[in-house]
């Protein structure tokens, strides 16, 4: 074998060797051997080489040296091999190892997977469920959106349904994790279902659809310039369903959460209250807020052994057993005094249709009005409402008895995850399930509320609310004194992250969890004891919970609010816009039957009009001497003169 062979393999495979570093990919099989002319060499380096092989086969004989390089050859033609064979494991189709249908291989990672974001392949035969740390996606079978996305849904929510009956929490960790709002919802990490026992793959952290969305720059409208809403980026209602969590979330510290109720209650009206609310004491209020793993607070309903039943605010037993019936997800309204006129919620999707429950609470008053204006003698069904009639109010101003529903949601459906609060005055325009995506499980609270457009200080609430004549004055300076008394203090940016002390409470969206549970009963308690103004009483209960535990509330843009809500007038305002409008614009003459009566041409001449007289304006002395045209004899004088 001569010097110049033994070139031109070296620099065969040296060529290859680069190839592969460069990280270019190579077919299975090695490519043909093209002979190419050998490299020129300086003189010295061939002699050099000849002297090399002249010692060589001097101590060895020429089989010796065969063999030799023949090893050597074979040698290299083995690693490369190898090397060949371990980029092509490598570079295989990630998509052929995967259990995914296509429908959700593109919602759980929506970018093309590549060689660089897959780390392992893996297969799953029947069910696949990839869960977060409060996210999941399930699959059985093959998910076809297109047929009205009903049957594999439904198998899916069915599956996973939970009921939360007495409150109780599932043994979790004490503390919750403060919400990562940088984290998206779409981060997976491998698990194992306790269900299934089927272990989920780890993917890629995949950015979630809306992570890269931005507010625009208001519209200068000069015209405009009250609140108006702005844009919300929402995921697709069948990526919504999927999204929400399998299991309830984690409850910081209290686990278990049990209401008094008293079936013989006497008034002691001593402790302020009411008989609803079963007049707990001071030293009881304060204990209330020092939470442990079980506890038992007044949460309305206190005379009684079941909500709703001989409590106040009694509901008869058929819709309290089809109340019980709802899970998941409920919308809930309410009409009292027929004091508003009942919206119709629209952009509601098929499915949310047939899983989600939409109540609305109305007195008896109402219900005549009702029944009145749609000539209908059953008034269970109005639209997508399934109406509620309440008996026995509790209290005597109807916007108090209005805040029972409110803020006691938890208690009059009590297999309820998620629960979406509008005022009746309010028209809900985006689907429920998007919403709690958007405000809840997209960023892993469990309540949301939308902060104040313009008032974030509790002082200022209450000076509105008396200028506004919200509440005797009386009452709301003893409120605020009993809270400066207590700590409460002008908000300040020393207050961040949160970012209002004022929200604006016609909505609240909610996970009915024991510590969400037990802040909207205390927080109903303040109401029931001192006024019925919401938003002065909010700051001070959320920060004594926040001062305790490891828990915070999504308090969100009010321009956000007004994006999936439209807000309409009250019907007191309605009716005198209407009396208004008609007495400017006053209705046309009907039009009769009778046929028009013969009328004889009138010839009398038409009487003579006089055309006004410019009367001339006076300039100089006449001006000053205006009294004297009332004297004809000064007149006289002057025109004989």
């Amino acid at each position: 074998m001569t010097g110049a062979s033994l070139g031109l393999r070296s620099l065969s495979y040296g060529s290859l060797q680069q190839q592969l570093q460069n990280g270019s990919l190579l077919p299975t099989q090695s490519p043909p051997v093209t002979v190419r002319k050998p490299a020129k060499m300086s003189l010295s380096g061939s002699r050099e080489k000849e002297r090399i092989l002249v010692r060589v086969c001097k101590f060895a004989g020429r089989r010796k040296v065969g063999m030799l390089l023949l090893l050597i050859a074979s040698v290299a033609v083995l690693s490369s091999n190898s090397v060949l064979w371990k980029d092509e494991d490598g570079s295989a189709s990630p998509d052929s190892g995967m259990g995914f249908t296509d429908q959700v291989l593109s919602f759980v990672n929506p970018g093309r997977l590549t060689l660089d974001n897959v780390r392992q392949p893996f297969i799953l035969e029947k069910d696949t469920e990839v869960d977060t740390t409060r996210r999941s996606v399930h699959e059985s079978g093959n998910l076809d959106f297109s047929k009205d996305f009903t049957d594999p849904i439904q198998n899916f929510v069915n599956s996973d349904r939970l009921s939360i009956n007495n409150d109780k929490a599932p043994d979790l960790p004490a503390k919750e994790p403060k919400p990562d709002n940088n984290t998206s919802s779409m981060q997976k990490s491998v698990t194992t279902n306790n269900v299934t026992g089927l272990s989920a793959p780890m993917l890629p952290s995949t950015p979630h659809p809306c992570e890269s969305f931005s507010f625009p720059p208001p519209l200068a409208d000069k015209k405009r310039t009250g609140p108006r809403p702005c844009p919300v980026c929402y995921v697709p209602v069948e990526q919504a369903v999927l999204l929400m969590p399998p299991s309830p979330s984690p409850s910081p510290l209290l686990k278990s959460l049990s209401y008094v109720s008293e079936a013989n209650l006497i008034a002691n009206e001593s402790n302020g209250g009411s008989v609803f609310g079963g007049h707990p004491s001071f030293q009881e209020r304060i204990e209330s807020f020092n939470i442990k793993e079980s506890m038992t607070v007044h949460c309305g309903f206190a005379k009684g052994m079941k909500p709703g039943q001989g409590t106040g605010f009694d509901i008869d037993e058929a819709d309290l057993l089809e109340m019980e019936e709802c899970h998941d997800i409920v919308v809930a309204s309410v009409i009292f005094g027929n004091y508003d006129i009942m919206q119709q919620p629209k952009n509601v999707s098929d499915y949310a249709k047939r899983h989600a429950c939409f109540y609305m609470f109305v007195d008896e008053e109402t219900e005549t009005y009702i029944k009145n204006s749609s000539g209908s003698v059953n008034s269970k069904r109005v639209g997508l409402w399934r109406v509620v009639v309440v008996r026995n109010l509790p209290y005597v101003d109807a916007r108090r008895n209005g805040k029972v529903p409110k803020l006691l949601l938890h208690r009059l459906f009590p297999n309820v995850r998620f629960s979406l609060w509008i005022d009746g005055k309010l028209e809900l325009a985006v689907d429920p399930y998007q919403v709690l995506e958007r405000f809840l499980w997209r960023k892993n609270y469990t309540f949301a509320i939308s902060r104040h457009y313009k008032r974030f200080d509790v002082f200022e609430e209450a000076e509105a609310n008396k200028a506004a004549g919200k509440y005797d004055n009386a009452s709301i300076d003893f409120q605020i004194e009993f809270y400066k008394k207590e700590g409460l203090t002008h908000y300040s940016s020393t207050k961040l992250p949160i970012t209002s002390d004022v929200p604006e409470g016609c909505v609240i969206i909610k996970e009915h969890i024991p510590i969400t549970n037990l802040f909207t009963c205390l927080w109903f308690n303040e109401v029931d004891r001192f006024t019925s103004r919401d938003q002065i009483s909010f700051s001070t209960v959320r920060d004594k919970l926040m001062s305790r535990v490891n828990w915070t509330i999504n308090m969100f843009m009010d321009c956000e609010r007004r994006n999936f809500v439209v807000q309409a007038y009250h019907r007191d305002l309605l009716e005198q816009r209407k009396v208004l409008t008609a007495s400017i614009f006053p209705p046309p003459s009907e039009a009769t039957n009778e046929p028009p009566r013969k009328t004889v041409p009138d010839t009398r001449a038409p009487p003579s009009r006089k055309l006004p007289i410019k009367i001339p304006t006076r300039r100089g002395r006449d001006k000053r001497s205006g009294s004297r045209r009332h004297h004809p004899r000064s007149a006289m004088g002057k025109e004989s003169n």
